[in-house]
């Protein structure tokens, strides 16, 4: 096993990839890389330890005893790996280079593209990348620099900073409002076609905390995507929830209810400690500060 000793970490790397998703294509798309790259991989690392890592069936792949064996210790190189690099990565005192911001899809579409704007104009050495995704991204391995949250973050090693709440509102088409008129009570909106999630059930659980009696069946449309949501409040499907300020932004929309009752929606920065340090993520996060100010109530 002397050929072990300078094992490449790109290899270990695709292992874990693999033994996370369960197949080649799956790994190869959280890896920014192609199948047939992970496969070789997956074969490289396999010669090496002379031994099957993976059994490969009609579902996919799964791990061998080696592999489950390995697995732990996969996992360990990687955390060092990833305290490496943001050691070294918080060193850099460079005002230049690029950050990377994750946030919801939402807010990625209707609230950061302006941020970003000006970040570029203040900033023109700084690159900015923007992850838009309503999955968690772990900020300690580096797939961010900077989260924008819209819960607390629970993570240790992290600076947070709660920048105030978002308020929420119920709203609907000038279109709809036409047609179907406007409810008049909370208990009328029983009668309205109303917007919800699909699998998510933080709105039936939000309602019903606030006492409406909502079964998933209330909802003649359902979906997830935050952004699709919005566009088919837009569209005039039913009355659905938004951001206040993007909603009263929106030319045709119609608030409904106005002054009912519901929750708001924190908004935290977060941030690895190490790498809040540097010049140019701290630079971008006071201008994600003063970028997020008209949002927050």
């Amino acid at each position: 096993m002397d050929n072990l000793k300078n094992i490449d970490w790109s290899l270990v790397r695709t292992f874990l990839a693999v033994a996370e998703t369960g197949s080649l294509t799956a790994a190869a798309h959280k890896l920014g890389s192609s199948q047939p790259t992970v496969g070789r991989q997956v074969h490289a690392l396999e010669a090496l330890c002379a031994a099957e890592l993976f059994h490969r069936h009609a579902r996919g792949l799964e791990l061998t005893d080696l592999g489950a064996a390995l697995l732990p210790e996969a996992h360990k190189m990687h955390d060092a790996m990833s305290t490496f690099s943001i050691m070294a990565a918080g060193a850099s005192q460079a005002h230049a280079g690029v950050v990377r911001i994750t946030t919801s899809v939402f807010m990625a579409q209707y609230a950061l593209p302006q941020i970003v704007a000006d970040i570029r104009r203040a900033e023109p050495d700084i690159q900015i990348e923007l992850v838009a995704t309503d999955s968690t991204e772990n900020l300690l391995f580096r797939e961010a620099d900077i989260a924008v949250r819209m819960y607390r973050p629970t993570q240790l090693d992290m600076i947070a900073r709660h920048l105030g709440d978002i308020s929420l509102g119920l709203f609907v088409s000038e279109q709809y409002a036409q047609h179907k008129g406007l409810p008049k009570t909370p208990d009328d909106l029983e009668h309205f076609d109303l917007i919800g999630y699909d699998r998510n059930e933080l709105m039936i659980q939000s309602m019903r905390e606030a006492g409406w009696p909502v079964t998933r069946e209330w909802f003649n449309v359902r979906c997830d995507n935050q952004s699709a949501y919005w566009a088919l409040v837009v569209a005039g499907c039913g009355i659905g929830f938004c951001q206040s300020n993007i909603a009263r932004s929106t030319p045709g929309m119609v608030e409904v209810l106005p002054g009912l009752p519901i929750p708001e929606l924190p908004v935290w920065l977060t941030a690895q400690q190490t790498m809040r340090k540097t010049p140019r993520v701290s630079r971008v996060w006071d201008l994600l500060v003063d970028g997020l100010a008209p949002f927050i109530s």
